[in-house]
């Protein structure tokens, strides 16, 4: 297992490498440059000569590669145009509460759509199997940007239920208790908002996988030993019919990633989405590397995770 993890590692470094290349390469090449964005069109050509020594624009591109590389290797992604602040500090602001969004929707989303899929297998062609697959459907068919403003008009506006944007409500202090509360209840739109999109897909896969699993011959000869059903149920059938919804999950965490930056304009949530979404509008190029450059890396290191999990669920993985 150690060497099997090893060289998955040793094959995600060459690929992070040039998509690290690629991300650079691209910011520099967008229309403007970061020169438009840094220079006042009234400075001094001592001031925009200085301004170039203070960014490293005065180097050949290559070069700014390599110190850009080797910096953000220390966590040093440089400074932001917009307000000169470290890159690094901005991030640390910023992915605590991109990290809470996404972990409680990606649990969500993936645990409600284990339990869909196996439930609609179990009872295929029943009326809870019909069911759910309606609702696979619309959760399918739905765009993030409409679900979360439905939500928003449904829950905040007509209702009063829920509140509709940030992490927490302005201008007034609770005890440790209703803190927790009103963070809690400011998840919950972004939270559904976020797992609604991907648990339908995910749930399809899964019932598709788990018919597939309980037809199995190692299925027959279990129940013919006289294994129980839950056993049956979370040893063999989940477990081997999970490896398929690896794969799809481990191809979806971009899309995920993608749904949060949506997520996050929409319900003004303060998280990573948002400041991509600011650094895009204001040409924050710094800010905006660094932000694609850590989503890339979470893919890749998610995909590696994915390829790990793919031996530990099937052994005949890592051996081969």
């Amino acid at each position: 297992m150690g060497r099997y993890i090893l060289r998955r590692v040793l094959q995600a470094i060459p690929l992070l490498l040039l998509l690290s290349i690629g991300m650079f390469l691209l910011i520099h090449a967008l229309p403007g440059g970061p020169e438009q964005v840094i220079f006042n069109p009234r400075l001094s050509d001592a001031g925009r000569a200085a301004l170039r020594a203070r960014f490293g624009l005065d180097q050949p591109l290559p070069v700014q590669y390599l110190r850009w590389l080797l910096n953000s290797l220390t966590g040093d992604f440089g400074y932001s145009y917009l307000n000169n602040q470290p890159v690094g500090g901005i991030i640390a602001q910023r992915f605590p509460a991109t990290l809470t969004l996404f972990i409680v929707a990606f649990a969500l989303a993936l645990v409600t759509a284990i339990f869909f899929g196996v439930v609609s297998a179990l009872r295929q062609n029943s009326v809870i199997d019909y069911t759910l697959t309606t609702l696979a459907y619309f959760g399918v068919a739905m765009p993030a940007f409409i679900l979360g403003l439905l939500l928003q008009d449904l829950f905040g506006v007509q209702m009063h239920m829920l509140p509709v944007s940030g992490t927490e409500t302005l201008g007034l202090s609770f005890d440790f208790y209703n803190t927790v509360l009103d963070r809690f209840l400011h998840m919950i739109l972004p939270t559904l908002t976020l797992s609604v999109l991907f648990m339908a897909g995910w749930s399809r896969y899964m019932r598709a996988s788990t018919i597939e699993v309980v037809k199995q011959d190692y299925m027959r000869t279990a129940r013919a030993k006289g294994v129980s059903s839950a056993a049956m149920l979370w040893r063999h059938a989940i477990r081997n019919a999970a490896i398929p919804l690896i794969t799809v999950v481990a191809i979806d965490f971009g899309s995920v990633a993608a749904g949060a930056t949506i997520t996050e304009g929409i319900f003004a949530w303060p998280g990573m989405g948002q400041l991509f979404l600011n650094s895009l509008t204001s040409r924050d190029y710094p800010v905006l590397l660094a932000t694609l450059m850590l989503s890339g890396t979470a893919v890749v290191l998610f995909n590696l995770i994915a390829d790990v999990l793919y031996g530990v669920m099937d052994p005949r993985i890592r051996y081969s």
